[in-house]
């Protein structure tokens, strides 16, 4: 929910007692000057003038079998204090941490920067500790990566910094999921900036740490306009170009698209159009908690890109005039019912123009033909983002404002903003209703936090949700996968109390785990599970569990 100053609420608020602004403790932070104030394992580093993020040079370190290039730099720190730790990378497999905090040592990673992209956590400081070692470095056999613009960013240990200057304007500042009292707003992070500032019609409303926020208490069919600037120790910068919002007619939206009956908070669920041991169900057997129901799967052709759809007969349904009316029936509940693309062993592909172009024909197609909504992208086999995009554009495109876009990613998808699926979806934020990543089958991962979490915990559903809602999808887009029951998948099933305090934990801060994210996200749009067979199979309880919880989120 964003924040409303005290001055817009006609109160005055008591002056707080004077203290030293946070600093950038660390020393030639840019690599402006070489590798001073840096040491490099095996002699693996070298300053560089390209690529470089911002300035003159930047950091190449380049691993070997035996050494993984690793550059450090001792900083100096205040003891029992809290420090955001942040760098601009490109390459496979770079890593950021600090050691020697005297509490908890902290890391984080990405698999693939094949741009520069910021690495950021942070870390607290021991009651005796007055120094810490900051570093970078790749994996063993890797290629070189790239490194810039490092910020230790925290109470002047006594070390002196670098000048920190004021930050650039914001960029990219885009509305996403728009309804009747809340827009969704991101934009592309600023390297120095520790936080930003909304306005609203040119009146501050809200100041945040990432490069998102929800700016609720609109008004309906209500244009507005948004601008943001960026902050840090040194001041605020100038605001951002504008981007100009109108709110939807009262009653509607809460969709991908604008105009769809999804509802702001959905159960996603996905329906087998086949027998694998699971209840055998028709359409009109599906839970009435299920908000979207997916077909699974749509078939590939013998043409590149191009989907076909045929009714499994082991399903039960007499024809496919039986099938499309219990389509329209979900309809008349106010349910939206859409294809599913992909599965574990989906094979079909979108890499060029053409294959681009068969794909939106013949979605459009089954949608016509079946009443479809949409589609949902579960490729599991690997994805381009260039032109799925593409293809993806274009269905909207014939489609219009009602079409629903949903995907379900595996985990290892949505742990970089540079993995392909990670950039189909935020290329596509714009016509994009949810993101339901598949929380399970994967074990333990990263968290936004940099640390690593076991597969089948609260910790590990909030701070793998919290990577996407940090790296650009509106709270809205974000939803909780996991299987029905034990025998839904092969790893991480959760009981379904489980996912209900992940979903408080996001939405109210409340029900957390060792984790617990800097904001709440009250927009959050749902879960989702794999399978209302495999739902159905255990008496519906999974649905009946998480259903209501996500229909009385705020």
């Amino acid at each position: 929910m964003a924040a409303t100053s005290a001055a817009a609420l006609g109160v005055t608020a008591l002056a707080a007692p004077a203290q030293a602004a946070d600093v950038n403790v660390a020393k030639n932070a840019g690599f402006e000057s070489g590798l001073t104030d840096w040491t490099c394992t095996a002699d693996s580093g070298t300053a560089v003038s390209s690529p470089v993020h911002s300035g003159a040079g930047a950091l190449k370190a380049t691993p070997t079998s035996q050494d993984t290039g690793q550059c450090s730099q001792t900083v100096a720190v205040k003891p029992d204090s809290t420090y955001t730790l942040s760098s601009w990378v490109q390459g496979s497999y770079v890593y950021l941490g600090a050691s020697g905090t005297g509490t908890t040592d902290v890391s984080t990673w990405t698999p693939s920067a094949s741009s520069w992209q910021q690495l950021s956590t942070t870390f607290t400081t021991g009651a005796d500790t007055t120094s810490v070692t900051v570093y970078l470095h790749g994996w063993y056999g890797q290629s070189a990566y790239y490194a810039d613009d490092v910020s230790v960013f925290g109470p002047d240990g006594g070390g002196g910094t670098d000048p920190v200057g004021v930050p650039a304007v914001p960029t990219g500042l885009a509305a996403g999921t728009t309804t009747s009292s809340s827009v969704d707003l991101s934009w592309t992070p600023v390297a120095t900036a520790t936080g930003y500032n909304v306005y609203r019609d040119g009146t501050k409303v809200a100041s945040v740490t990432g490069a998102s926020d929800e700016v609720t208490g609109l008004t309906a069919d209500t244009s507005y306009s948004f601008q943001v600037s960026a902050t840090n120790a040194a001041g605020e910068s100038a605001r951002s170009t504008a981007v100009d919002v109108r709110t939807a007619a009262a009653g509607g939206g809460g969709g991908g698209g604008g105009g769809t009956t999804v509802p702001a908070h959905a159960l996603t669920g996905y329906w087998q159009n086949f027998d694998n041991g699971a209840t055998v169900q028709k359409l009109r057997d599906v839970s009435s908690q299920y908000d979207i129901i997916a077909v699974a799967f749509a078939d590939a052709t013998s043409t590149p890109g191009q989907i076909t759809f045929n009714l499994d007969p082991a399903v039960g349904y007499a024809s496919d005039a039986d099938f499309k009316a219990d389509i329209a029936a979900k309809h008349a509940a106010g349910k939206s019912v859409i294809l599913s693309v992909g599965g574990e062993k989906g094979s079909i592909t979108v890499n060029s123009d053409a294959s681009a172009t068969a794909f939106a024909d013949s979605a459009y197609s089954l949608m016509q033909e079946y009443g479809f909504d949409g589609v949902d992208i579960d490729l599991e086999n690997g994805l381009n983002s260039t032109y799925m995009t593409k293809a993806l554009r274009a269905l909207s495109a014939k489609a219009g404002p009602n079409l629903v876009l949903t995907m379900a990613p595996q985990t290892i998808d949505m742990q970089s903003t540079s993995a392909e699926y990670f950039k189909t979806a935020l290329n596509v934020k714009d016509i994009l209703t949810v993101v339901n990543t598949q929380y399970y089958n994967s074990g333990s991962m990263l968290g936004c936090d940099g640390k690593v979490y076991s597969q089948g915990s609260v910790d590990f559903l909030t701070a793998l949700a919290c990577i996407q809602l940090q790296g650009g999808l509106a709270p809205s887009q974000v939803g909780i996968g996991v299987p029905a029951s034990t025998r839904g998948a092969g790893s991480g099933y959760v009981n379904p109390s489980v996912v209900n305090n992940a979903l408080d934990c996001l939405a109210r801060g409340t029900g957390c785990g060792s984790f617990k994210p800097a904001k709440t996200y009250p927009g959050l749009r749902g879960a989702m599970t794999w399978s209302t067979n495999w739902d159905a199979t255990a008496g519906n309880t999974w649905s009946n569990t998480v259903g209501p919880k996500v229909h009385s989120l705020p």
